[in-house]
């Protein structure tokens, strides 16, 4: 007993030798520590060794219901050496510095429609580009009409903080043609004449916008990329709809968006036991104009994808264990591989083959 009582008081000695070291020594080993994540993190380019071929990384897999785990809309596809955005959700900017993507390199970015959701984060992709090489033209970005007035709103938004920022860095670093975004507008052919068109094809690489129902929000489109022999399909906001599954035929990957109707009738009722009838409300109307990870899954298997990723959940999923529950039965209608999104996945597609190769470039 009492060398049981002597080891104990060496450990709690110790213990606390340990404690008054790291209180006395804080600012040194904070200082080291600072200087190693510098090292490793600050700077780093993630696409530096990713093989030829096509990849789409998640920077953003949530919705407009705030989830501290998840991003705004917002995902990378990396065609050999260019990198493309879809969509510009809150904290995308900064999920992208810290997934290791040089946003200085984004050449273009396509919205698929403009909820607030899915632009709210333009602000900084425009900064954080700019700043990142110098630019000296705007950037482009591609969306269906009334794109042009999106992209006016946030430019005189940030007339006063592009002035800014351009004084005190000078337009060396930051010349001044450079800010902002240029809107590229585009339109689809009249229903039923065709619903879809290419926006980009060129080096190999080939970009197509086609139409979605995601009313009343109108026009909505999805896109296509496709790059040496892969592809990859983004659904945007939509219900289950014809065009989606013939954009996505034969694709490598899809890339849906998905709400389990179960569990936001959870958040429903959570709301009306609290009186709020307003959002209790919202939430019963959400569920008509998207698609659920059920129908994600019919669209998968019809469309004949071999691998089905879900993004802009709803409701949220601050934990893993929950992802049974959100996909429901969605296996039972596709028996390809599903993934439940998180800010920092990527798929790899290596040109030239069949592979799919799933990676973290930013750990939840």
């Amino acid at each position: 007993m009492r060398r049981q009582w002597k080891w104990a008081a060496g450990v709690a000695a110790l213990v606390i030798v340990a404690a008054i070291g790291v209180k006395l020594f804080q600012r040194p080993i904070g200082m080291m520590l600072l200087k190693r994540a510098v090292a490793e993190r600050v700077g780093r380019d993630a696409t530096a060794g990713l093989p030829d071929g096509l990849h789409v990384a998640l920077c953003g897999t949530g919705s407009p219901l705030p989830d501290p785990t998840r991003a705004g809309p917002c995902t990378i596809v990396i065609a050999g050496t260019r990198i493309f955005l879809v969509d510009a959700g809150e904290g995308g900017a900064r999920n992208i510095v810290q997934m290791g993507i040089p946003p200085g390199r984004i050449e273009a970015l396509f919205l698929t429609h403009f909820h607030s959701d899915h632009i709210d984060g333009l602000a900084p992709i425009m900064l954080l580009r700019w700043s990142g090489q110098s630019w000296q033209t705007p950037l482009p970005i591609h969306g269906p009409p009334g794109v042009d007035r999106v992209v006016a709103g946030f430019r005189a938004a940030y007339t006063l903080d592009t002035g800014y920022r351009v004084a005190h860095h000078g337009p060396k670093i930051l010349p001044p043609g450079g800010a902002g975004g240029t809107a590229l507008p585009f339109a689809l052919p009249p229903a039923g004449e065709g619903d879809s068109v290419v926006l980009v094809k060129d080096g190999g690489v080939r970009i197509t916008a086609f139409r979605v129902n995601h009313k009343p929000v109108e026009p909505a489109v999805g896109y296509r990329f496709d790059y040496k022999g892969r592809s990859v399909v983004l659904s945007g906001d939509t219900v289950p709809t014809p065009s989606l599954i013939a954009a996505a035929q034969g694709a490598d990957v899809l890339v849906h968006e998905a709400l389990q109707p179960k569990l936001v009738a959870l958040l429903t009722s959570g709301l009306e036991a609290r009186g709020q009838a307003n959002m209790a409300q919202v939430t019963r109307d959400i569920i008509g104009y998207h698609s659920t990870p059920e129908q994600a899954a019919q669209d998968a298997k019809a469309a004949g994808v071999r691998y089905l990723m879900l993004n802009h959940l709803v409701p949220p999923l601050p934990m893993r264990f929950a992802y049974p529950a959100f996909l429901g039965d969605a296996h039972r209608y596709y028996d390809g591989p599903i993934t439940v999104g998180e800010d920092g996945m990527m798929l790899s597609l290596p040109a030239g083959g069949r592979e799919i190769v799933l990676k973290r470039l930013m750990v939840r």
